[in-house]
């Protein structure tokens, strides 16, 4: 087994049986009660709203942002439920991307000085490990790899429980007041 580091780049062993699929970051000292940003606090940095809001708090995040964790509780109410599939609902791996895109723009526009919008660019290497089900609380984990004036690229990842739900790297990029 890893065995966890101090640096800001630290991983620990999840006990997936996938060799070497590790978390982008050590949780175990975070306060997974904690909330460092609300829904609307959320709203207030990110332009999704109704059913598109797919985050329901920030935890936590590193001074600089560069390092997030969020929350998403899965739902059976939710739009995609009935559909996807009847009689058993499993949250869209396409949904878990958009969930880990959104704390990705959230964590970049955070380290902006002037409003804008962050437009998701491209998903690259995206595994889907396990199947997320309502009652199920998704914690999603942002890591920014590169980060420029206005493009970014950010590894996610989706935890539930003490099994990795999915990862995957995408891009942004920061458009000045949110028109491209």
């Amino acid at each position: 087994m890893q065995a966890s580091q101090t640096s800001s780049d630290q991983s620990v062993e999840t006990g997936d049986s996938e060799a070497g699929k590790t978390l982008l970051f050590d949780i175990s000292g975070i306060d997974l009660a904690a909330t460092a940003a609300d829904r609307a606090q959320i709203e207030s940095i990110n332009p999704h709203r109704g059913v598109m809001q797919l985050l329901d708090k920030v935890i936590w995040a590193t001074p600089d942002y560069t390092l997030a964790l969020a929350q998403k509780q899965i739902r059976g109410d939710e739009f995609w439920a009935q559909g996807h599939f009847p009689g058993k609902p499993v949250f869209p791996g396409v949904l878990m991307v958009e969930t880990g895109a959104q704390l990705a723009c959230f964590a970049f526009i955070s380290r902006r000085p002037v409003p804008g919008i962050s437009y998701f660019l491209r998903i690259e290497h995206a595994s889907f490990r396990s199947m997320v089900v309502p009652g199920d609380t998704l914690l999603v984990l942002c890591k920014v790899i590169k980060a420029q004036r206005r493009r970014f690229v950010t590894d996610i990842q989706g935890v539930v429980g003490d099994r990795i739900a999915f990862d995957g790297r995408i891009s942004g990029m920061f458009v000045e007041g949110g028109v491209l």
